[in-house]
């Protein structure tokens, strides 16, 4: 094969992703057996590869941040849908304009999710600031999912404050990439939903879940399974936004039915306040982290 002019990491890293992409679409390369196992695409991409796959994606995340020296996190779970204080004054603004009632009702909607954003800002904010003046070995790092709305807010507070953060995205067919506000060797991109979830867990000492929907309830009951079954180990975890919380889900009912322990209750906390989810987070981590 003859190359015309020298092939940047960036091409080589672009092109094994398009060719990831083409395997799983039935675009699949010719055969070649003389190509190094490696990096044979076709090879690596075979379904009795998938274990390889799987624990490079539990490495590679893991290993960078070893290097970086992190090993205590708060993760932020919530709604990619929302957007900032600004986009929502701005749709709310156009809306108005246009005098269309139903365009009125969504734009008026954003504003008050964009409230939600906001306060997620303002708690990792809160985080980062104080974690920036302890000792490297007691900082605590914002994680998130790495996505738009809820996840660029947490993201984007922690950034706010000049520390580092953490994203774990999900590749997911309408493209998504990191938001703006990751750390840039701090944004890592996953193909297993399953791989992503224990990285959330791997360093959680805390969990901060604000609105959301599908993707955020199933990793809050996910997380609420695995400690409830001594899977893993305790950590706080804050719903944030008590009037949404408590009109998605009456838990009263579960215990009613005896589908969970009345001490399952014990397992979260409410609030509203971004000072105190983080008096919460501390309290419970009284003796350290």
């Amino acid at each position: 094969m003859h190359i015309s002019s020298p092939l940047s990491d960036t091409d080589l890293a672009d092109g094994l992703a398009a060719l990831h992409y083409q395997s799983h679409n039935g675009l699949v390369l010719q055969p070649n057996s003389n190509r190094l196992a490696y990096a044979d695409p076709e090879f690596m991409f075979r379904r009795e590869t998938r274990g390889i796959r799987m624990q490079l994606e539990l490495l590679k995340p893991d290993l960078a941040q070893i290097e970086r020296g992190i090993e205590h996190t708060i993760v932020v779970y919530g709604s990619a849908r929302f957007v900032d204080l600004e986009q929502a004054q701005a749709q709310l603004e156009a809306a108005r304009a246009s005098g269309d009632a139903q365009q009125l009702a969504l734009a008026e909607r954003s504003m008050r999710n964009a409230q939600r954003y906001e306060q997620a800002r303002a708690f990792t904010r809160i985080v980062a600031s104080e974690s920036m003046e302890r000792d490297l070995s007691e900082r605590m790092y914002i994680c998130t999912g790495g996505g738009p709305g809820i996840m660029e807010a947490a993201n984007r507070g922690a950034h706010d404050a000049g520390a580092p953060n953490i994203g774990l995205n999900i590749e997911l067919p309408h493209e998504q990439n990191g938001n703006r506000f990751i750390t840039p060797d701090l944004s890592f991109k996953f193909h297993y939903f399953a791989l992503r979830k224990m990285h959330f867990m791997m360093r959680a000492k805390a969990l901060v879940v604000f609105p959301g929907g599908f993707g955020t309830m199933d990793e809050l009951f996910e997380v609420l399974t695995l400690v409830q079954t001594n899977k893993a180990r305790p950590v706080p975890v804050i719903l944030f936004g008590t009037d949404f919380w408590k009109r998605l889900i009456n838990f009263e009912v579960l215990i009613e039915e005896g589908t969970i322990s009345p001490k399952d209750l014990q397992l979260f906390r409410y609030t509203d306040d971004p000072a105190e989810a983080w008096a919460l987070i501390k309290e419970y981590h009284a003796t350290g982290w």
